[in-house]
């Protein structure tokens, strides 16, 4: 795949608005609120390829048979389109690539990370009228199909097989070293959803310092968030400076220090001494 490269200044203005507004909708979009990241993302991904990628969305759960049955018989049905029919799962080579995190280029590629894939399944299942959810299990983000009682849960890393108890058992146990908590399987929600994915963008660009364009997109968008962790602030700080935006940097130091200092002022004086110490990189 070409680099990918953001978006002009006016044009990522725009994503971005529209993005915090449908963020702060009744009803957020997910698929939506993905392709905008992915337009952030990629200066390619046009008004055209956004609504291209919902009509793929559309095609493919027009392929589904007209309401198969139960939770099971849905999971199986969409493991048959999506998985066998169509190709999509994911591969460990998936986790060093950028698009994997980019529903456009998941929706072309038929790879990406366990939680892209998900929301593929998420969306064509969605819209085919299956009683679906997202389920963020420790380190790997699986689909849950019906209610609690008769709950079952699928995973479009492997083509939408559909697991036992004893399969999620051991994918909790592989990520946490201990046994599933009820809480684990409770349905996700959308915007947790879209912080995760913009979390394993931050991660891929965390480990290439010379992606530090990618890390601070990813990091504004998350603060567009109706609600996200208040270290998020500190971070993008960090980031200008690295990118040689030292007054400005300081500058989110410094209201980052205020906000901490109502809990911890011993960190509150660690920041301001960092906030200190970009300004003099302006000398």
């Amino acid at each position: 795949m070409r680099p990918p490269y953001p978006p002009s200044p006016e044009r990522s203005a725009e994503l971005r608005r529209r993005f915090a507004e449908e963020a702060r909708s009744e009803r957020p979009d997910l698929s939506t609120l993905c392709l905008l990241v992915g337009a952030e993302a990629d200066r390619e991904l046009d008004e055209a390829g956004l609504d291209a990628a919902q009509v793929e969305l559309d095609r493919l759960a027009g392929l589904l048979p007209f309401r198969p049955g139960g939770p099971r018989a849905w999971a199986v049905a969409l493991r048959e389109l999506l998985g066998e029919r169509m190709g999509f799962h994911g591969t460990p080579g998936d986790y060093q690539r950028l698009e994997s995190s980019l529903l456009h280029e998941v929706l072309l590629r038929r790879r990406g990370l366990p939680i892209l894939l998900s929301v593929v399944w998420l969306e064509v299942a969605r819209r085919a009228g299956a009683p679906v959810y997202g389920v963020a299990l420790p380190g790997h983000f699986v689909v849950g199909f019906g209610p609690d009682e008769g709950q079952v849960l699928a995973d479009p890393f492997d083509g939408g097989r559909v697991l036992t108890g004893a399969d999620a058992e051991l994918l909790v146990a592989g990520a946490t070293g201990s046994g599933i908590d009820p809480s684990m399987l409770r349905p996700a929600d959308p915007l947790d959803v879209v912080l995760r994915i913009l979390n394993n963008v931050r991660a891929w660009a965390a480990a290439r310092p010379e992606r530090s364009d990618v890390a601070l997109w990813a990091v504004e968008l998350s603060l567009l968030l109706p609600s996200h962790p208040a270290r998020l602030r500190y971070e993008r700080a960090q980031l200008l400076v690295q990118r040689g935006e030292f007054a400005a940097g300081a500058v989110e130091l410094e209201a980052y220090a205020e906000v901490v200092s109502a809990v911890d002022e011993g960190a509150a004086e660690r920041v301001r001494g960092e906030a200190l110490a970009a300004r003099a990189m302006l000398n």
